[in-house]
């Protein structure tokens, strides 16, 4: 069995496991009672991360760590083409798990990880290492987590802010890399949504508190929308308010607003504020009225570099359905950039 056959074989036994821990009531073995461990622990390390959205994480990877999803996804490249490097991963932790991608192409393509995690997420990556070395003992030497200054590698996949981007940009300069800023997603409404699409927006808008770069923070209305429907359709997710974390956000973000003056519209637990950015804060929604859709299309053709996913139906070429932007495909590259590709080339 060749080196890329076994760590093919070891992540999909880790999609088997995580399937199957998101289905017990208690843990019951030594790896589900170390993954609720590290549940645990990252939410002391980071209290956004809820148990039920690290256990969303954790089931979306586990659905798409298949033997026929893994296939699928790779049958296109020719992974005998690739130059076994040290890559190094910068990460971030701003939702559960989100390096987890980058980690997973690095290593089917045959190259070794040299990663530097987010103190935000570090304890479910850390997980992963632990368990993926117990099924392959070969990732003990392919998986290494930096802890002070990172040298001697050969590419770097970095994720970070704007302001980090520039920092990134001139460290990593001489290397072949990565370097991801800031992204965001909308969507685009006609006005002719149903209630079932409207309240499926409310997932892409509230799950992980709007944290991702695929949490919808701005909706584009008709002039004439009526932002009731909408309100009536999310109401369910009304005790996301109940987290203090957000409720925070939503008290301080509304009286900003207030105090200087904006106008918005709030329901208790969501506030609309008309806005050119496409970034709104957490607790909040920006929105725009468009009058022609073409003249949207063509904005939005533009900004393209400052868009992760835009949500609509029937409208945009690769547009994603209601509800599905925190579902993504093994294909969905962070900032459209396909990471095999970029491995496989360099």
């Amino acid at each position: 069995m060749n080196d890329h056959h076994k760590t093919f074989i070891a992540f999909v036994k880790l999609g088997h496991f995580l399937r199957e821990f998101v289905t017990l009531e208690t843990p019951n073995d030594e790896w589900s009672i170390k993954l609720d461990e590290a549940i645990i622990l990252s939410k002391h390390k980071n209290g956004w991360f809820t148990r039920e959205n690290v256990t969303h994480a954790i089931k979306s990877w586990g659905e798409l760590l298949t033997e026929e999803q893994l296939s699928a996804w790779l049958e296109p490249y020719n992974l005998s083409q690739n130059k076994p490097k040290i890559v190094a991963l910068i990460m971030a932790g701003n939702i559960p798990l989100v390096g987890f991608h980058d980690l997973l192409c690095v290593l089917i393509t045959g190259n070794k990880v040299f990663a530097k995690l987010s103190s935000n997420d570090n304890a479910l990556i850390l997980f992963i290492k632990d368990y993926l070395s117990s099924i392959e003992p070969t990732f003990e030497d392919t998986i290494e987590i930096a802890e002070g200054k990172m040298e001697g590698f050969d590419a770097v996949i970095a994720t970070g802010s704007n302001n980090t981007s520039r920092y990134f940009e001139h460290y990593f300069s001489k290397v072949p890399n990565i370097i991801r800023k800031n992204r965001n997603s909308i969507s685009v409404l006609t006005g002719n949504e149903s209630k079932e699409q409207l309240n499926a927006l409310g997932e892409d808008i509230f799950r992980y508190y709007g944290l991702g770069c695929r949490s919808v923070s701005k909706v584009f209305v008709p002039k004439s929308y009526d932002f009731d429907s909408l309100f009536k359709a999310v109401y369910s997710y009304h005790p996301i308010v109940d987290h203090v974390k957000y409720a925070n956000n939503y008290d301080y973000n509304k009286a900003v607003y207030l105090m200087s003056e904006f106008k918005i519209l709030d329901n208790g637990f969501l506030i609309l504020k008309e806005d050119k950015s496409y970034s709104s804060p957490i607790a909040s929604l920006f929105y725009e009225r468009y009058e022609s859709l073409d003249d949207l299309k063509e904005r939005l053709t533009a900004d393209a570099n400052e868009l992760q996913c835009i949500v609509g139906e029937n409208i945009f070429e690769g547009e994603i359905a209601f509800g599905q932007t925190q579902q993504p495909s093994l294909t969905d590259y962070a900032d459209n950039v396909d990471t095999v590709d970029f491995l496989l080339r360099t």
